[in-house]
């Protein structure tokens, strides 16, 4: 099953009574979410995202946004407790909704070597929590940030690295390094911050390669290619990482190239990985072994909805549930998979309680692309906006991607 395939059963199958619209809007929505956030899609995939992104029209915001389906509490959202910078893209002064902060975000840009590989290299910029403003920090190629924003996890800019380093947010100081091995390319924080899952590389996992070139549309590019070798679960206190083998998924729908990191689920009890075929995702236990969903988790669905499950476990982020001119995402219930409540918005990005999420949402009068955070609530007819839109073009320095952290 192709990309455009699995794009358009998620929409039919998760949000099916939703019509389809005629302009292709919502496939497309889906498409450049799951093109946008898997960073290193094999270009198979690209091009079928380029397709089907073509013939853009100009969608407007959706007017309503009431639940359906199964009764949940909920009300308007306001402005109360908000840290918003709706004049900013990229952000340059502190985003936060309660205790959910912007704590960091990253742009991107490809850097062409002389044999005509490609690069992609990430540059950070990382909140200042004395000064609340957002600084530049281009020592880092990768960067994750536990819970209570004291500590961020980061590697060098040289992929794979051979050392984890744990940098002091307060100071911006490393305080302790943890070599492994293997050499690192993703890193991700377990929720309690007690953990950490390396995923590891034989390559540079944001490299693509001239000499496995493949034609997209009318253009030949490089392509990344497999190169994952497996994994580590460090414990962030004492520094003991306990390595497994696990090169990239062989199944017929890996398509991410080599940029498979695995994470945390929900409660931090086990391992997953994304795959570019049904069932999107494969859980592991933290010795690799392959072990069913969490019935909990059946549903949730971390490419198109990376809020997830809500911090009570009883509601679900879905996916995209707009209309031809219309945004909307929607929530589910976890143990069923049936629509709780249609929201604003785009995607869903992460919970900020049992209530709102914050998310994508299309700028007033932009395109498609254009999108800009915001925070939505169920039960509520309005959004309240965080930041300015970014630009559409890709690995562009007005494209950026968040981190966000309980603070």
């Amino acid at each position: 099953m192709n990309v455009e395939e699995l794009v358009r059963d998620s929409l039919r199958e998760q949000a099916s009574d939703v019509p389809p619209p005629r302009s292709g809007f919502a496939d497309r929505i889906l498409a450049e979410r799951r093109r946008r956030r898997a960073r290193t899609l094999a270009a198979a995939a690209a091009t079928t995202a380029l397709v089907v992104a073509a013939a853009v029209g100009v969608p407007t915001l959706l007017d309503g946004g009431r639940g359906q389906g199964v009764h949940v509490a909920g009300g308007e959202v306001s402005d109360r407790g908000v840290w918003s910078h709706v004049d900013q893209s990229p952000p340059r002064d502190k985003i936060a909704v309660g205790d959910q902060v912007l704590a960091a975000y990253s742009t991107s840009s490809k850097v062409r070597q002389p044999n005509r590989d490609e690069i992609v290299e990430r540059t950070y910029s990382v909140l200042n929590q004395e000064t609340g403003r957002y600084e530049v920090d281009e020592r880092w190629s990768f960067l994750a940030v536990a819970p209570g924003m004291r500590t961020a996890a980061v590697l060098e800019r040289e992929l794979p690295a051979p050392r984890i380093g744990l940098l002091d947010l307060r100071t911006g100081k490393v305080t302790r390094w943890i070599p492994l091995a293997q050499g690192v390319g993703g890193l991700f924080f377990s929720p309690d911050g007690s953990k950490l899952v390396a995923t590891t590389y034989d390559k540079n996992p944001d490299r693509a390669y001239w000499s496995h070139k493949v034609q997209v549309n009318d253009d030949l590019e490089p392509q990344r290619v497999p190169c994952r070798t497996g994994f580590a679960v460090v414990d962030v206190a004492t520094g003991d990482a306990d390595w497994h083998a696990l090169p990239a998924y062989a199944g017929g729908g890996g398509g991410y190239g080599s940029g498979e990191n695995l994470r945390f689920n929900t409660d931090g009890t086990l391992l997953y990985e994304p795959i570019n075929m049904d069932p999107g995702v494969i859980y592991r236990d933290f010795d690799g072994k392959k072990v069913a969903v969490p019935a909990q988790e059946a549903h949730v669905d971390l490419m198109f909805a990376p809020a997830g499950l809500s911090p009570d476990g009883k509601l679900v982020a879905g996916p995209f549930a707009g209309g031809v001119k219309t945004t909307a995402t929607q929530v589910l219930d976890p143990r069923t998979g049936e629509r709780v409540a249609k929201l604003r918005g785009q995607e869903l990005l992460v919970w900020v309680d049992n209530e709102r999420l914050i998310a994508w949402d299309i700028a007033p009068g932009g395109g498609e692309y254009e999108n800009r955070l915001v925070l939505v609530g169920i039960g509520s007819e309005k959004t309240v906006s965080l930041s300015g839109a970014r630009t559409p073009k890709d690995h562009s320095s007005k494209r950026w991607e968040p981190v966000f952290a309980r603070g």
